[in-house]
């Protein structure tokens, strides 16, 4: 099977120059490269995500900045670092073939997959740094070794379908919709118990958002 955007573009070898320029300076590999329209856009582009990030950071707080930062700016700023690699022309809209081109070979779950593994490392984090945390499960907060329990499972299954999205496998779709399904059951009974909460309403919205994203993307797990 080959890709719909094979015939004017493809991946060129020993590019880590380009792939470097973009990290540092979104867009700058496009210029370099006879793309400058493109580039430009991208820079612009980032400039004004980097400022939005900001703001937020500042109006709601640091968590929400950081959760734009995983969802938006991270994946853009690695997309057009992507995008430097593809030998194209400086027609169509910025990034357009670069995302053809996640859409089609599924880099979009694998990024996923890397998120998940970073929120495992999170995870992991809060436990050792707040061992008094207790989770709560359907309006409780056990403690002692049922307690301990309930905050390892977090960082183990998020490995655990952070590697079966890297890989793209089966098991990790059906363990994520099984995961997904508690965490909704869960977020509705404590919404229920401790009324609204700002983590808790963030943290249901995107795990709808998550769960339809991924559903709609589950041919791609045939592995």
């Amino acid at each position: 099977m080959t890709s719909p955007t094979s015939t004017n573009t493809s991946a060129t070898e020993g590019s880590p120059r380009r792939v470097l320029w973009s990290l540092l300076v979104p867009g700058a590999a496009q210029c370099l490269t006879g793309r400058p329209r493109q580039g430009c856009a991208i820079l612009t582009g980032t400039a004004l995500m980097v400022g939005l990030g900001m703001v937020l950071g500042r109006s709601v707080g640091l968590s929400t900045e950081l959760f734009f930062f995983l969802l938006v700016l991270l994946p853009w700023w690695l997309l057009q670092a992507y995008d430097a690699t593809l030998s194209q022309t400086d027609r169509g809209w910025p990034l357009q073939t670069a995302i053809e081109q996640v859409w089609f070979h599924a880099h979009d779950l694998r990024y996923l997959g890397l998120l998940f593994l970073i929120v495992a490392l999170m995870d992991l984090y809060i436990i050792l740094v707040n061992p008094d945390y207790a989770m709560a499960l359907f309006c409780a907060k056990p403690g002692g070794w049922l307690g301990t329990l309930a905050k390892i499972q977090s960082p183990t299954i998020h490995v655990a379908i952070g590697y079966g999205f890297l890989a793209l496998r089966r098991w990790a779709l059906l363990l994520y919709l099984a995961y997904a399904g508690f965490g909704l059951l869960n977020a509705t009974a404590n919404f229920a118990c401790f009324g609204y909460g700002r983590v808790r309403t963030a943290f249901f919205l995107s795990l709808v958002a998550f769960t339809a994203y991924v559903w709609g993307r589950r041919s791609r797990f045939d592995r």
